[in-house]
């Protein structure tokens, strides 16, 4: 493998909105793109969701055999479709995550990954971090920068991931490296995704709500809003982070309402975190660019751009895939492990220093 130079890096992630894998080839020197390459995209079944729906709040220790082989079946299946990666990076799948108290939990075995690929293995990203009393998350943010340099930014700018949590980050592309300071603040801003999938899959059995079709025929329910964003996690500065399940108040809260004003409310719960959350920007952003799958909710995209006072666009605008962002960021990181760069700091997880987290398995030394 080069000692430096761009490497052909494969990133795996699957979210907590717990929809499936996906995965992306990014060529990178683990402080610049290279290029991108192939993606690929793995659904869960209805049966493998709902194991490791099942799953989600546990811990190592817990009964989690089912679950793993969902997890490594997948991955395998899904990674081993690819050809040419020198280093693969797999997050794992979240099943609970406290910074402060017991810890992060992503489930999935790295080692077991490699000696299924036959290739070097960067996993378990989030827990050096956590030991160094950082949030563990996110860790996208490193790699937003480098893909604020690959676009060509010369201002501040922000990308928003909806994915099942929201998570912001604040990039100043003039800044020499993501680790240096201002470079960039980073955190969760709330729920976003998974309260309404959720939602629609108890009552349409449909996963998610598509075009935020069920959400146009509602209307917010009156006071929800303002009880929901007196949540004590407003009140913390950033950085800060959320299991996918912190906010599960919010559900009883639309529990009486119909399925198209419960949307409508859980929609405008996400898009007021967001709001709230840009109060913490260092600096206006000149634009914010938007990730994950709530980008496609044309709903939950108005009343994000509504709340705030510069343009909101998909990423795709800027070049970038919008559906693959996170599985690339997995790929930058892995280099970046591979090579001893920091993949947090303090302005991102607020870990007490910049930290290289993750740890490689290579094939045959499990």
């Amino acid at each position: 493998m080069k000692p430096q130079g761009p490497l052909n890096a494969l990133g795996a992630m699957s979210g907590t909105s717990l929809d499936g894998v996906d995965a992306a080839m990014l060529v990178t020197d683990g402080a610049e793109i290279h290029g991108f390459g192939a993606t690929a995209y793995r659904p869960y079944s209805d049966a493998e969701r709902a194991v490791l729906a099942g799953a989600l709040g546990r811990w190592p220790g817990d009964d989690l055999e089912a679950a793993a082989r969902v997890i490594h079946a997948a991955h395998a299946e899904l990674l081993g479709g690819f050809a040419g990666a020198e280093i693969v990076g797999f997050h794992g799948q979240t099943l609970a995550h406290e910074p402060h108290g017991r810890g992060t939990h992503q489930l999935g075995d790295g080692a077991a990954l490699a000696g299924a690929l036959g290739v070097p293995v960067v996993w378990d990203f989030r827990s050096a971090d956590v030991r160094l009393g950082g949030e563990g998350a996110p860790l996208a943010p490193f790699f937003h920068f480098a893909c604020a340099r690959w676009i060509g930014a010369d201002r501040p700018l922000a990308f928003l991931n909806l994915g099942g949590v929201g998570n912001l980050t604040w990039v100043d592309p003039r800044k020499p490296a993501p680790e240096a300071e201002g470079a960039l603040l980073a955190f969760d801003t709330g729920p976003a995704n998974a309260p309404l999938n959720d939602l629609m899959q108890a009552r349409r059995h449909t996963g998610f709500d598509r075009d935020g079709a069920c959400a146009r025929q509602g209307n917010v329910a009156d006071g929800v809003l303002e009880r929901f964003l007196d949540h004590g996690f407003f009140l913390r500065m950033p950085p800060k982070s959320l299991d996918r399940d912190a906010f599960a108040a919010v559900s009883a809260a639309v529990a009486e309402l119909s399925d198209a004003d419960a949307a409508a409310t859980l929609t405008a719960m996400a898009a007021a975190a967001v709001a709230r959350g840009m109060e913490h920007c260092p600096a206006p952003p000149a634009r914010v660019l938007v990730t994950g799958g709530g980008r496609h909710n044309a709903v939950m995209m108005e009343m994000i751009a509504a709340g705030l006072e510069c343009p909101v666009a998909p990423v795709e605008d800027a070049g970038l895939d919008g559906d693959m962002l996170e599985a690339q960021a997995f790929a930058h990181l892995a280099v970046r492990v591979l090579r001893g760069m920091p993949t947090s700091c303090p302005g991102t997880t607020g870990v007490r220093a910049a930290v290289s987290g993750g740890t490689v398995s290579r094939p045959g030394t499990m």
